[in-house]
This record gives C-alpha cells, sequence and structure tokens, in this order.
C-alpha cells in the first residue's frame, strides 16, 4: 500500500508556500509550500460508505507550520502523546517537541517529526522551536536534525515505526506513518499492519472536506498576535459620488491589490464589517510576526497610493484614496465559531478593538501602532523605523518629532469632537510610522 500512495502522490511541490489562516503558520514569502490538489484515490469498497475524521480509528493528529499541535484523535493521544488529556492553553506548550520530549518518546518517533522540520526550516529556525526544552533534549534534537537528510518536499511522506497500539492492550506493533501537506498544516497518521488503511487515504484525498472537518475541531488557544485594521476613508462620500457597479469594482480592486501583500506578510484574514480590512499576524518559526504587521502596512500604504492615481486619471477627480490604518499587538484566545457550512477564525479581546479605534483615529493614509508594539521590536528592527508625532509650536506649526509617543486624548487635544469619539482608548500611546528603510 505504501508503494502505490508514493506513486500518487510523491510529485515535487511547486508553487507559493503556506497562507493557512491559523495562529502560527504560521498563516504563513510563507513557512510551508502551496499544495496542490492530489489527484483522487480510488473509492473505498465495500458499501460506498466514506470515513469521517471523527471515526479514523488510528492515531492521528494535525500539526501547524510553526509544528504546534492543532489536533488530535484519542488514539493519537494514547500511542504518540503518552495520555495527554487535552492540549495546553498556550500555543508555546504545543509544540510537538516539548509534547513528544516531556513523555520520553522514542527516537525513531522524534526523528520523524524532526524530518518532517528540516524539510521546511533552516537549523536556526528550528533552535527556535527547541526553546523551552531541557539542554539535553534540545542538544539531542539538533544533532537528529544535522543527522537527517532533507528530502524533496512531496505532498506525502511516508516511514515505518513502532509505535504502542491499543488494539492489541499497547503491544509495540509496526505502523506506517504517513504526513500529508496542505497549505493550513500537516497531516499526519499511523497505519498498523494489517489495518484498513484505503479508507484513511480516501479520507486524506478529500482535501476540502478534511481540512474543514478538522479545523472546526480545533480547540482555542492563547497566542501572541499583532492586529491590523485598514479602512477606507470616507468611504460614505466616495460610495454616493460612484455608481454602485464602479464602487464595487473598486473595493475589489482595493482588496485584489492588497491579498498578496498580506499573504507575503503571513496575515491571516478575519471577517470585517464594510469595505475594510482586518489581518490577524501570529508568531512565525522564519521571521517576527510584530516586523511582518508593519512591512505590510507600508506595503499596503503604497500600493494604495497606486490604485488613487489611477483612479484619479480614470475618474478625472481629485479625491485621493486612503487606507488608514492601526496596528496592536497583544495576547489573545484564538478560536473558531462555526456554521453549518462554514467556520470563522476569531480571536477574543481588546487588542482587535483597540487595532479598530486607532484605524478610525488615523487619516490620510497614516499607520499608527502602539507604544507596546514599538517596544516588544528588537533593537536593529525598530532602529530602521522613522516614526514619532506631529506637535504645535508656538507659532502653530506642527513639528514632527521622531522617537517619541503621544496618548490618543493628547493628540485629539483641541478637537473636542474627535476627543469624544475615542474617549474609549484616549489614554492609549501610540505613534506613526511614517517609514521604514527595509523590508524583509
Amino acid at each position: 500500500m505504501a508503494d502505490i500512495v508514493l506513486q500518487c502522490v510523491s510529485a515535487p511541490i511547486e508553487g507559493e508556500k503556506n497562507d493557512f489562516p491559523d495562529p502560527h503558520d504560521r498563516a504563513r514569502t510563507e513557512a510551508a509550500p502551496e499544495t496542490p490538489t492530489p489527484e483522487p484515490f480510488p473509492p473505498p469498497p465495500g458499501n460506498g460508505l466514506r470515513l469521517t475524521v471523527d471515526e479514523i480509528a488510528q492515531p492521528a493528529y494535525m500539526l501547524n507550520y510553526s509544528f504546534e499541535l492543532v489536533w488530535f484523535n484519542t488514539a493519537a493521544q494514547k500511542a504518540i502523546f503518552g495520555g495527554i488529556e487535552t492540549l495546553p492553553a498556550t500555543s508555546d506548550q504545543r509544540r510537538v517537541f516539548r509534547l513528544l520530549a516531556d513523555r520520553d518518546s522514542s527516537e525513531e518517533l522524534m526523528r520523524f517529526h524532526v524530518g518532517l522540520v528540516k524539510t521546511r526550516l533552516s537549523a536556526s529556525q528550528f533552535e527556535i522551536l527547541c526553546q523551552g526544552l531541557a539542554a539535553t533534549s534540545a542538544t539531542r534534537l539538533q544533532q537528529y536534525y544535522s543527522e537527517s537528510s532533507t528530502e524533496t518536499p512531496r505532498q506525502m511522506l511516508h516511514v515505518p515505526i513502532v509505535l504502542p497500539d491499543q488494539s492489541k492492550n499497547g503491544q509495540l506493533v509496526e505502523h506506517t506513518v504517513y504526513a500529508s501537506f496542505f497549505r493550513e498544516g500537516i497531516f499526519v497518521a499511523a497505519v498498523s499492519e494489517g489495518s484498513d488503511s484505503i479508507s484513511l487515504m480516501d479520507f486524506m484525498a478529500r482535501r476540502d472536506e478534511m481540512i474543514r472537518s478538522l479545523l472546526k475541531r480545533r480547540l482555542p488557544v492563547l497566542t501572541h498576535l499583532a492586529v491590523l485594521v485598514a479602512d477606507l476613508q470616507s468611504s460614505v462620500r466616495i460610495c454616493s459620488e460612484l455608481p454602485p457597479e464602479e464602487y464595487f469594482e473598486l473595493i475589489n480592486e482595493i482588496w485584489a491589490a492588497m491579498g498578496p501583500i498580506f499573504r507575503r506578510y503571513h496575515g491571516t484574514y478575519a471577517k470585517h464589517v464594510g469595505d475594510g480590512m482586518v489581518y490577524y499576524f501570529f508568531p512565525q518559526p522564519d521571521s517576527n510576526y510584530l516586523s511582518n504587521a508593519l512591512y505590510c502596512a507600508q506595503e499596503v500604504r503604497r500600493e494604495m497610493q497606486k490604485i488613487s492615481k489611477a483612479w484619479q486619471i480614470r475618474k478625472n477627480w481629485h479625491n485621493e484614496l486612503y487606507l488608514n490604518t492601526g496596528i496592536t499587538e497583544g495576547q489573545e484566545w484564538l478560536g473558531t465559531f462555526q456554521a453549518s457550512t462554514s467556520f470563522e477564525l476569531v480571536v477574543l479581546g481588546d487588542t482587535i478593538n483597540q487595532a479598530a479605534r486607532i484605524s478610525d483615529f488615523a487619516r490620510h493614509g497614516a499607520v499608527w501602532v502602539t507604544k507596546s508594539l514599538v517596544g516588544k521590536l528588537a533593537r536593529e528592527d525598530r532602529a530602521k523605523l522613522r516614526y514619532g508625532v506631529r506637535r504645535h509650536n508656538r507659532e502653530g506649526r506642527d513639528t514632527f518629532v521622531p522617537s517619541s509617543f503621544s496618548t490618543v486624548s493628547s493628540l485629539a487635544e483641541g478637537d473636542s469632537v474627535k476627543a469624544a469619539k475615542h474617549s474609549d482608548i484616549a489614554t492609549l500611546p501610540i505613534t506613526e510610522i511614517v517609514d521604514i528603510a527595509e523590508t524583509v
């Protein structure tokens, strides 16, 4: 069976990398390659009933591209993760190497997961994944990394591994462990000798159905993130000035132009009412999520300037089109809201509300960020920023004060309407990002 699977799905992967809406996909140039939809496997024999995620009897689980566990079934709980009762609350604690090392997993199981990492991450990036482990475990894993070969990325890998079989009272039995790579993460399943593998392969081939099923079952996770909210300035007036078909054309053009930029910087789409946009940026193994949000905002601003000029020429008007951007960071719970036919990633907490309020405060395409975000950047990253606030001098002229912050109430001083409108973030210190020296 393994040879059949290998022939079906071992073609090299080409195209874009991972664009998964996940806390560490790390959604997320991206850590995992874009995977073309595999050719369908032959239908399972019998009465035509198809396996579902709840019916998988073999150990099965899913990792994101930060190699954190996002879902596992009961069989994997016992055979792979040493009887873990539930997923830890925080993303750092869900790293697969921490879970395996804490349970003294077998060497071949550890080497298997290290091999998965080596197809995606460099040695320095892998070292980040080992942070928080005991020194002996981290050293051992890094040794496995140096000893493992770098395989050409494929849609599926498979290796033999001896694991306890719960159907045989925990007796050690040889399994074939399959790792299937998708944009959204890595699905892993272990099939023991003599078990039905055809139904499982059929399930793994039904990509969209499989991914939807797994993501609906993922548990909430407490994760660090940056939130970017960008709104079209004067959208009501612009809507009133354009015919309906042209207004929709404009909004769709903006979304089409910005989408690739957000993907490039690992932005994860979040639902937003109206014509603005909300994106989450989660920690990545190969880049800084805070810097990703800032660089992304800078490129979005430049792209919006091009769109504005094009529409000025087209309509022969003097309107300037601006996306006003607010960015902040925090640690919040990420989960899903589920409908009968879809699911939506949702972040709970004040972070997204603050970003939205800062975006509403911004004007003329400005990018405003919180002091907490700037303060958490590495010194070398912060040195690339040109940021500050504009103050009125004694002569009544604006003076730019670099590398400084101000509370929203101070910035709105003298404008009672604006001050009242943003009273909920009045004491929040923010700064304007004017430019960034270089892109990532």
